[in-house]
């Protein structure tokens, strides 16, 4: 199955989730745009309203970027603050988690490393969802079930409280690379994944054009227009826009800002023994070994 170089959210078909508190709206981004192991999809929550059951994942880790609203993030029986610009880290095994919209709603890009078991655990309506199915296998289905174990009450916030170490804000975090990258993902305790968040001014290009071995990437245009260049072909893009690049394909993949600069989220796996080809600077750099190699013309 082939997919296009380029999607925009617009173009991948929404469905919505309504069940007891929670309701939301969902776009399948990275299966759209040919994604292998990333999940990656967009949520718009309504004021007030739940976005997910309470929920803990077996062996994925998930990684929210809050694209615009607010509201509550919730772990366990505490909750906190979240707005746009916040990024929230939640590791396998880690505490069961949601997120309450605020009266403005919730919209969520949400991003996940992948998982070999598809194990999910809901603690409030005692279900676990396992692949296609859930058990106990005559139990409702796993959002009816939740919805069946009532509405989520809202913690009490303290405001001299502090956040979690895994909720961090963009206007914090010192940007590298020139000014251009602030790394969302490392600074939140991601461990299986990536999230950058690059800010390119007119003209200018990120990492050069490139691909991976065992790599695989997903980025999300949040403002301003520019270009993929991907092999020998060139190809607009504008906000809303998502790029899959799987691993092993042997096609280089770059971007560069038009006139009024280009800011985007890129979202990568971690490979320990991947190996990254820069045609341009002739290039393969073993990122496992810490070895670059030269490549002969």
């Amino acid at each position: 199955m082939s997919f296009p170089p380029v999607i925009n959210r617009s173009e991948v078909s929404e469905f919505e989730v309504a069940e007891g508190d929670i309701a939301f709206h969902r776009r399948r981004l990275g299966a759209a745009a040919g994604c292998r192991r990333i999940g990656a999809s967009v949520y718009v929550v309504p004021a007030g309203a739940r976005q997910m059951p309470v929920h803990v994942h077996g062996d994925e880790e998930e990684i929210f970027y809050v694209l615009s609203g607010g509201g509550l993030g919730f772990e366990k029986d505490e909750a906190y603050e979240v707005s746009a610009g916040d990024a929230v880290v939640h590791l396998p095994r880690g505490r069961p988690h949601t997120f309450l919209a605020g009266e403005a709603g919730l919209e969520l890009l949400a991003l996940g490393s992948g998982s070999e078991t598809s194990i999910t655990f809901l603690p409030r309506a005692r279900v676990m969802w396992c692949g296609p199915r859930w058990v106990p296998l005559d139990s409702p289905h796993p959002f009816r079930a939740e919805g069946l174990a009532g509405p989520l009450e809202r913690p009490e916030i303290d405001p001299d409280r502090p956040r979690p170490a895994n909720v961090v804000a963009l206007h914090e975090l010192e940007a590298t690379f020139g000014g251009r990258a602030r790394a969302l993902g490392r600074a939140a305790g991601a461990v299986k994944a990536g999230l950058n968040h690059v800010t390119l001014g007119p003209g200018e290009s990120g990492a050069p054009l490139h691909c991976h071995a065992l790599e695989e990437e997903l980025f999300y245009v949040l403002a301003g227009a520019g270009t993929l260049t991907l092999g020998e072909n060139e190809h607009p893009l504008r906000a809303g826009d998502v790029v899959a690049r799987p691993p092993s394909t042997g096609v280089a993949h770059a971007l560069r800002a038009g006139d009024d600069g280009l800011s985007y989220l890129v979202y990568g796996t971690r490979e320990p023994g991947d190996s990254v080809f820069y045609p341009q600077l002739r290039q393969v750099r073993l990122r496992g070994l810490g070895v670059t190699l030269d490549v002969p013309d």
